[in-house]
C-alpha cells in the first residue's frame, strides 16, 4: 500500500500546508465517552507483565529479549475486528520496551487499533502511544498530550486506515519502523518505505534514553466479561492462527535495529498467548517473509467462556 492512499481523510485530496500537520479534531463527544477527563487518551493503568491476565487485557505476542535494541520494524496485516462494546478495544502493534514491569516501565508503541471509546467508531486507525512510568501519569495516544513531535504533513495519527483485509479476499498491511537516532537519541517513527512521521524526544524517558531491553509484536484486546462471559471482541481477523494466509492476521518481516543502526532479523523470537483457547499465535520463518507469525481469534467460543 502506498502511504498516500492508506488514510480515509486524504482520499478527498485534502492536504496540509507546509509547516503544519494534520491533527484529528477532539470533539465534546470524544471526551464524554472517556471514563474521566484525566483518563482521556490514556491506557488504563495495569500490571503490564505479559504472563498476567490482569484487568481483562489479553495478548497474543511475539517478543525478543536479552539484548540491547535500538528499534524494530514489521509489516502488520490490517483488519477491522469486531469490538463488542465501547469500553473494549482490539489492537495490533509493536512495543519498544525498557525498564522493569514495575512503576518505571518505558514503552514506545505504534500500530493500528479499533477503539470505540477513543474514536467513536469501529474503523481500524493508525495510532501511537508512549509512557515512562508504566501507564500511570505520563504518556497518551497519538497527539492527545505533548510528547510525540510530528514532522509529517500528510499522515494523520489517529486516521482511519483503508482498505482493510477481508476473509479469503484482498490482504493489506502497513509497514512501521521505530528507530533511535544515534546522534540526538530521539526515537523516530517511520511509515512505509522511508516516510518519517515524527519522533519521541529522548528526554521523555528514563530507561529508553539508552536502548530498549525488549521488543514485542502482536495483538491485545480488552475482555470486560459483560454478562459474566468472555467477550466476543475479535483479535486480528477474528480467526485463529492455524487458518493461515488470507484468513488469519499476520505480522511479517520482523526485524530489530542493532547497536550499529542496522536492521537485522530476529535470532530468538518467542511467542506467547495468555488465553490460547480465545486467541492464539503460531510463529515461522521463510525466505520471503523472514520472521513472521499468524495470531488472533474470535474470543468467546465453546472452549473460551
Amino acid at each position: 500500500m502506498e502511504f498516500e492512499n492508506f488514510q480515509l481523510w486524504s482520499m478527498s485530496g485534502e492536504t496540509c500546508p507546509e509547516g503544519t500537520i494534520p491533527v484529528r479534531r477532539t470533539k465534546e463527544q470524544d471526551i464524554l465517552r472517556a471514563s474521566s477527563i484525566r483518563r482521556f487518551g490514556r491506557k488504563i493503568k495495569r500490571p503490564v507483565r505479559r504472563d498476567t491476565t490482569s484487568n481483562g487485557h489479553e495478548h497474543a505476542v511475539g517478543y525478543v529479549t536479552g539484548d540491547q535494541y535500538y528499534g524494530a520494524k514489521a509489516s502488520i496485516n490490517v483488519w477491522a475486528p469486531k469490538v463488542t462494546n465501547q469500553y473494549e478495544f482490539s489492537l495490533s502493534q509493536m512495543w519498544v520496551i525498557s525498564g522493569s514491569f514495575g512503576d518505571d516501565l518505558n514503552t514506545i508503541e505504534a500500530g493500528w487499533q479499533v477503539s470505540p471509546e477513543l474514536y467513536g467508531d469501529n474503523y481500524p486507525r493508525f495510532f501511537t502511544y508512549w509512557t515512562s512510568d508504566a501507564y500511570q501519569a505520563t504518556g497518551c495516544y497519538n497527539l492527545l498530550c505533548s510528547g510525540f513531535v510530528q514532522t509529517n504533513n500528510r499522515i494523520a495519527i489517529g486516521a482511519a486506515i483503508s482498505p482493510t483485509s477481508s476473509y479469503n479476499g484482498g490482504q493489506y498491511d502497513i509497514s512501521i519502523m521505530i528507530w533511535k537516532d544515534p546522534k540526538h537519541g530521539h526515537w523516530w517513527l517511520e511509515f512505509g518505505s522511508g516516510v518519517l512521521v515524527g519522533y519521541w524526544p529522548s528526554f521523555l524517558f528514563t530507561h529508553l534514553r539508552g536502548s530498549a531491553s525488549m521488543i514485542q509484536f502482536g495483538g491485545e484486546i480488552v475482555n470486560s466479561r459483560g454478562n459474566g462471559f468472555h467477550t466476543s471482541t475479535q483479535m486480528g481477523s477474528g480467526h485463529f492462527a492455524g487458518e493461515g494466509f488470507g484468513k488469519a492476521s499476520y505480522f511479517r518481516n520482523l526485524q530489530v535495529v542493532d547497536w550499529d543502526n542496522s536492521l537485522i532479523p530476529l535470532s530468538n523470537l518467542k511467542v506467547l498467548a495468555d488465553h490460547p483457547n480465545c486467541y492464539d499465535i503460531q510463529g515461522g520463518i521463510n525466505r520471503v517473509w523472514g520472521n513472521y507469525f499468524y495470531y488472533g481469534g474470535p474470543g468467546r467460543n465453546q472452549r473460551c467462556s
